[in-house]
């Protein structure tokens, strides 16, 4: 089986939903034109990242009922459609989210579970974070979705990997930084050893979309990637510009790859479970809890 993946790799409008949304249909009718079966976009896509108090006059809910998540269902009758936004939920929280949209209807929502607040980091200051990490199902097989930070953490993409996914869309707002005498930043050279990584550890497809531009003095690096269960790069975006990118996935890779390298099947869950409890109880008994 085929799958033919759209990277887009765009700049966001800060705050500017109705122009975010005019890019993001204008990129599903591309990408149809180029046969993509799935089109993802970055992390905050629809609103821009650097929102701090704004976020609460950006949230959205993923219905019909919603008139900028109305047409985008409505595209998603084209082509699936990964999009990164705001969501308030009925508390009136507000979460970092990415949607999949498929055929008119939301599959699944992912809230951002790690929110950073080290360095020119501050998410922890306006948004709630997540609970819980699920795969879930498409018509191209079982999926799992992630948001930059819930990435750089070896759990999340793990208990995806346990619960079935076998292709790993991540997205991010990944600003630039590590200056080195390295001809690429640090962060992009991290984020392909983690990517690379993970395709390689979990002999699953890893997608990688991250955005560009400038925002609020920081420099979103793109350089969108895609990795099969081999650990082999399929494509790769430029970085620094707004790209397309569309790449075919050979879903057969998955067999090829597994049966020469059963790690999925030597995967002792009932030993981490165990080990987990045995953790977390001395964790406890040292808090005097």
């Amino acid at each position: 089986m085929k799958l033919k993946i759209a990277l887009a790799q765009i700049n966001t409008r800060l705050g500017n939903i109705e122009a975010n949304l005019e890019k993001h249909l204008a990129l599903v009718n591309e990408a149809q034109r180029g046969g993509a079966d799935l089109l993802v976009f970055p992390e905050l896509s629809l609103t821009g990242y650097v929102l701090q108090d704004l976020a609460p006059s950006m949230a959205r809910r993923p219905s019909m009922d919603d008139p900028v998540f109305r047409p985008l269902l409505e595209a998603s009758q084209k082509l699936d459609l990964v999009v990164g936004f705001v969501e308030e939920d009925t508390r009136n929280r507000f979460f970092i989210s990415s949607a999949y949209l498929s055929r008119g209807a939301v599959l699944h929502v992912h809230h951002k579970v790690y929110l950073p607040t080290y360095g020119l980091f501050d998410e922890g200051r306006f948004f709630a974070w997540g609970d819980t990490v699920q795969a879930f199902n498409t018509r191209f097989g079982r999926i799992g979705m992630l948001i930059c930070e819930d990435f750089w953490h070896a759990s999340p993409p793990y208990l995806l990997w346990l619960d079935g996914a076998d292709l790993f869309l991540f997205t991010s707002a990944s600003p630039g930084r590590g200056l080195t005498d390295r001809t690429e930043l640090e962060t992009a050279r991290w984020v392909d050893q983690i990517c690379r990584a993970y395709a390689n550890l979990f002999t699953s497809f890893v997608v990688h979309t991250n955005r560009v531009g400038f925002e609020d003095g920081l420099c979103f690096w793109g350089g969108s990637v895609v990795y099969d269960p081999n650990g082999d790069e399929l494509s790769r975006a430029p970085h620094f510009e707004e790209n397309l990118t569309l790449v075919e996935l050979d879903l057969n890779q998955l067999h090829r790859t597994r049966a020469r390298l059963p790690l999925l099947r030597d995967e002792r869950t009932a030993l981490v479970q165990h080990e987990m409890n045995r953790i977390l109880g001395s964790a406890g008994k040292a808090s005097g809890h």
